[in-house]
C-alpha cells in the first residue's frame, strides 16, 4: 500500500477535509503602516482607521534568517509584500509610524511609496526614555 504523498493539502490528519475561511475583501481608501524596525528584524503591518490589520510581513516570514533578517532589503521586500497585499483591500494612501533603531526604517518606507500607495505623513514613534532603565553596556568587538 502506497501512502499519499504528504503535504497534498486535501485531507487533514484524521481523513477529513480543511475547510479555510476565505478572507473578505474590505474597500478601505485609507490606512495606517506601522513599521517596526528592530536591530534582528523588521514588522511591517498595514491596518485600517481603527487599528484592524489588513495585512502584515516581516522579514522573518519570508525566508530571512539570522543575520539577514535585520538588512535594509530584508525590510524593503517586507515593506513591498504588506503593500501589495493592502492593495487587494483598496488602500490608496498611508500615514507611516516608524518604531525601533533598526537598519530597516528608510528601506522599507522607499518600498512603501515605490508600491504605488500615496504616503501621507510619516510619523517616528520610537519611544525615547526620560533617564529611564540603564541602557545594555557598550559591545567589546
Amino acid at each position: 500500500m502506497a501512502k499519499a504523498a504528504a503535504g497534498a493539502g486535501t485531507t487533514g490528519a484524521k481523513g477529513k477535509k480543511k475547510v479555510f475561511k476565505k478572507k473578505e475583501r474590505k474597500n478601505v481608501p485609507h490606512g495606517i503602516a506601522y513599521v517596526q524596525a528592530s536591530f534582528n528584524n523588521t514588522i511591517v503591518t498595514i491596518t485600517d482607521g481603527e487599528g484592524r490589520t489588513l495585512s502584515w510581513k516581516s522579514a522573518g516570514s519570508l525566508g530571512f534568517r539570522g543575520s539577514r533578517k535585520g538588512t535594509p532589503f530584508a525590510a524593503q521586500q517586507a515593506a513591498m509584500n504588506a503593500a501589495n497585499q493592502a492593495r487587494e483591500h483598496g488602500v490608496r494612501a498611508l500615514d507611516v509610524r516608524v518604531n525601533g533603531p533598526g537598519s530597516g526604517r528608510e528601506s522599507a518606507i522607499r518600498a512603501l511609496a515605490a508600491t504605488g500607495i500615496e504616503v501621507r505623513s510619516i510619523k517616528d514613534v520610537t519611544p525615547i526614555p526620560h533617564n529611564g532603565c540603564r541602557p545594555p553596556k557598550r559591545r567589546r568587538v
